[in-house]
């Protein structure tokens, strides 16, 4: 078995397992270290993809960002972080029924899909092609969601402090 092979194996029980201890996890603080790990595994899987800007937006917006506030709301909450996680299983059998029948129809589509395997051909970075759109043909869409973006968090920056000179009064 090659090293390549080896590591997108691990990569992938690597997402996958933690992404069953984030569902099944009795302390909320567990569930959101697992996402830590889900994150990256997932995305390693986007780098043998050849999806390299996708895997670095992985990683910066998801693990960087969304992350590390799910982790400072969760440890900086003393309530929060002692808290048992107790799902109730409703309708347990027909979820295991409707996931059932999910994964039969995916391993169907799989198996059944006549794959074309390319030898020889190194994935092209995708990053420097989505820059060179960006600033040639898609200028124009990319500086209106800038703006928008931009609007929207001068708009939250002024209702937060509305919020707080009201509060001051």
């Amino acid at each position: 078995m090659a090293l390549s092979t080896l590591t997108f194996y691990l990569f992938a029980l690597i997402t996958v397992g933690s992404g069953v201890v984030v569902v099944f996890a009795n302390r909320l603080i567990h569930a959101v270290f697992a996402l830590l790990f889900t994150f990256f595994g997932t995305a390693g899987l986007y780098v043998f993809l050849g999806a390299d800007f996708v895997a670095g937006a992985q990683v910066l917006v998801y693990v960087g960002g969304i992350l590390v506030l799910m982790l400072f709301g969760v440890m900086l909450t003393n309530r929060i972080y002692d808290l048992q996680i107790l799902a109730e299983r409703v309708h347990f059998k027909r979820s295991v029924a409707v996931v059932g029948v999910g994964f039969a129809l995916l391993a169907t589509i799989i198996f059944r899909t006549p794959w074309q395997m390319v030898e020889g051909v190194e994935p092209a970075s995708t990053t420097v092609s989505i820059g060179r759109l960006l600033m040639s043909e898609y200028v124009l869409p990319f500086e209106i969601a800038a703006m928008l973006l931009l609007a929207a968090l001068i708009g939250a920056s002024m209702l937060a402090s509305r919020d707080n000179e009201e509060g001051d009064l």
